[in-house]
């Protein structure tokens, strides 16, 4: 119970906070209380104001292109490790590592390896003939958001390998026999049995790793700052540059109001969709 009340009074009062706010106009730097009431016009604001639609853009990219290349990798990893591939313990050991690793530190690491000059990432690609702008990955705006996704995708790929390979290992090996002996294929036993039978755990994943990336900042903040322009602006970066850089709480708080109904939207879909057949 006492868990309970706090975990209660930590979303209550946030969400009435933001709520109650968006119809104030209130700036830090002009008065540290709201000044008056504007209804609607802070949710305006949010679209003529901002770079809103711009970064709505880009987060939706990196959510969707993000977590089905995380969970293909992922896959690919653990059939590979399920398969009994020599050094497997290892492999599974080294696979957590990233995942240890704090997004700012990653965000770091990446952007010494993006460096023009130097940067591991820019002499593999130079080294296989692949055009590289003289303002670097991160500062050209066709690759900036592909870089940070590259980070993000490095980091977060071995957590679904993980996840997956559990998921794989608890599939019945006589449910594979059986499929054998009824001369079924690889591919017919990855796409019928392995895949309907490790559905769960991927549902799962895929809902977590969707709302994380939703949520991206940390690699945003280190490696480019939204920038060059917005082409890598996300929503969470936005609502902190409104918020915490321009003292726009008003507008922050609309902001916020905005990405909460639009991913409780699309899991609500999701949800509908991945678990329909699900028993609760």
């Amino acid at each position: 119970m006492p868990s309970f009340l706090l975990l209660v009074t930590l979303i209550i009062y946030p969400t009435f906070f933001v709520i109650s706010n968006s119809f104030y106009f209130w700036n830090l730097q002009t008065s540290p209380v709201p000044l008056q009431f504007v209804g609607l016009k802070n949710f305006e604001l949010v679209f003529t104001a901002t770079p809103f639609v711009d970064s709505l853009r880009n987060t939706l990219v990196i959510a969707f292109v993000g977590t089905a290349i995380e969970f293909w990798l992922g896959m690919g990893i653990a059939l590979l490790l399920n398969a009994g591939v020599p050094g497997t313990s290892i492999f599974r050991s080294l696979l957590i590592m990233p995942v240890t690793i704090a997004p700012v530190v990653t965000g770091f690491l990446f952007r010494y390896m993006y460096y023009r000059e130097g940067g591991l990432v820019t002499w593999l690609l130079l080294q296989i003939g692949a055009p590289v702008s003289s303002r670097g990955l991160l500062g050209e705006e066709s690759t900036a958001l592909a870089s940070v996704l590259a980070a993000d995708v490095w980091q977060w790929t071995p957590f679904a390998a993980i996840l997956l390979y559990a998921g794989l290992l608890a599939i019945s090996d006589e449910i594979k026999e059986a499929a054998r002996v009824d001369g079924a294929s690889g591919w017919r036993m990855f796409w019928h049995i392995t895949l309907p039978l490790v559905r769960p755990t991927a549902a799962i994943f895929i809902m977590l790793r969707f709302m994380q990336l939703f949520n991206m900042f940390d690699l945003v903040l280190v490696l480019t700052r939204g920038g060059p322009g917005t082409s890598s602006r996300t929503l969470a970066y936005n609502l902190y540059q409104e918020g915490l850089a321009n003292y726009n709480i008003g507008i922050a708080a609309a902001m916020t109001v905005l990405i909460v109904l639009s991913v409780t939207l699309l899991i609500n879909v999701y949800i509908r969709i991945a678990f329909k057949e699900w028993e609760w």
